[in-house]
């Protein structure tokens, strides 16, 4: 079975919300929409262009589905691995409402999402990728189906927007696997689903009389 890896940009207050323009999600009156931009460099493009090499196929949710599908059919350059992958690769959309999917190679999954996405996987060869896609993200994660998780920090506090571990997230450990900063200070972390958390504590044990 193929691995499930998880590729999210948060801010440092845990934002996710429209990293890459000002228009690409707008909701609750957004208006920090691009923050990731001023942030890429070598270092960041190198680590992305790692990521995609790993990729057998890509699971996505409708809106980033769409953002992609009016963005890399137009890359055209066949040195650029992630629009190579993105084009050629088979890709599939979490959606109930999703119409039409135009972009080539692409299947729409409607039904049980833990059903589906495991029957993906089983017939993936690489990593079956998620990029973006914060409601599905949250799903996956509640369902433990994440297997690899690159968490990239970016140096910036916005203050509001739509959060990858909101209020009612799935008690979650993982294990870390990896580690880099780039050079405009952008942390990424990866991380391996290890279970539910473990508890202890501090406290001093009661003395005894």
């Amino acid at each position: 079975m193929g691995k499930l890896s998880l590729t999210s940009f948060v801010t440092l207050d845990g934002v996710m919300q429209a990293p890459g323009g000002p228009n690409e999600d707008t909701r609750d009156g957004f208006e920090h929409g691009g923050w990731s931009v001023p942030y890429g460099d070598d270092d960041f493009g190198r680590f992305i262009d790692e990521v995609f090499e790993r990729a057998g196929a890509f699971l996505l949710g409708r809106r980033t589905y769409e953002i992609f599908a009016g963005h890399w059919p137009r890359v055209t350059d066949p040195g650029d691995p992630v629009a190579t992958k993105l084009n050629s690769l088979p890709k599939y959309v979490a959606s109930s409402t999703l119409t039409r999917a135009d972009w080539a190679g692409t299947t729409v999954i409607r039904g049980d999402l833990a059903k589906e996405v495991t029957a993906v996987k089983e017939n993936t060869d690489g990593e079956l990728q998620v990029h973006g896609s914060g409601a599905l993200a949250q799903s996956l994660l509640a369902l433990d189906l994440v297997d690899t998780m690159h968490l990239l920090s970016f140096p910036v506090v916005l203050g509001t927007g739509r959060r990858l571990f909101a209020e009612g997230a799935v008690p979650t450990a993982f294990t870390h696997t990896g580690a880099r900063v780039t050079s405009k200070g952008v942390a990424i972390h990866t991380y391996e689903l290890a279970g539910r958390p473990e508890y202890g504590s501090y406290e001093l044990p009661a003395e005894t009389a």
